[in-house]
């Protein structure tokens, strides 16, 4: 054989020299690989970490509603209404009469001043509450003093005068009762004369 003839040198897999390396596909690829796991380790995390993140938001959620009841269960009741307040709508049937006013000491040393009537259902409905309004008129040409009060029923006179709420005594349709109204204070410009009462709430069955 002739210098100018050499025999073809193999490489190792068999191909020839200047032929491009096809890879086998039965081989995995290492940077394929890498890649995939790297993907794969994500999509695992993600999956993974989903359920934390949603029940993390899920208890925020619960705690902002607890707090928001436990708010809620603070807040102190409105005031009682301190302008002139439109009757009741049932308050045509439950019609107030006989007022009484007498006062006496308390073991403060303090005053107390009572009004006394009666109260009648004359209506269909059996009253299980009510509150009024009770009008201090003055001479002064000032705006008259206004107390809103729960309606409270005389449940005894002796030995002494007590009083319940009407929810404890429902006020059956026919119902004929006294009630007491108590007050601490009096405005000191009232002018004596016997105040104005309107029913202004009712509860009703």
């Amino acid at each position: 054989m002739s210098e100018l003839e050499q025999p073809p040198i193999d490489g190792k897999d068999g191909a020839k020299p200047g032929a491009l390396h096809q890879p086998d596909p039965d081989q995995p690829n290492p940077e394929e690989s890498i890649f995939t796991s790297g993907s794969l380790d994500s999509e695992t995390k993600e999956r993974g970490g989903l359920p934390v993140a949603a029940w993390g938001v899920a208890a925020l959620i619960v705690m902002v509603v607890v707090g928001a009841l436990v708010i809620a269960g603070r807040k102190k009741p409105a005031p009682a209404p301190s302008t002139l307040q439109p009757p009741d709508a049932y308050a045509a049937s439950l019609p107030l009469t006989g007022f009484a006013m007498s006062e006496s000491a308390n073991l403060s040393g303090g005053k107390m001043t009572y009004l006394d009537g009666h109260v009648q259902n004359t209506g269909n409905r059996t009253v299980t509450g009510a509150t009024v309004q009770v009008v201090f008129q003055n001479d002064e040409a000032l705006a008259p003093a206004i107390d809103t009060v729960p309606l409270t029923l005389i449940r005894m006179k002796e030995p002494y005068i007590d009083t319940e709420p009407v929810i404890a005594a429902p006020l059956k349709p026919g119902d004929d009762r006294e009630f007491r109204l108590t007050f601490e204070a009096i405005p000191d410009n009232w002018n004596t004369q016997m105040p104005e009462v309107r029913v202004i709430q009712t509860q009703l069955r």
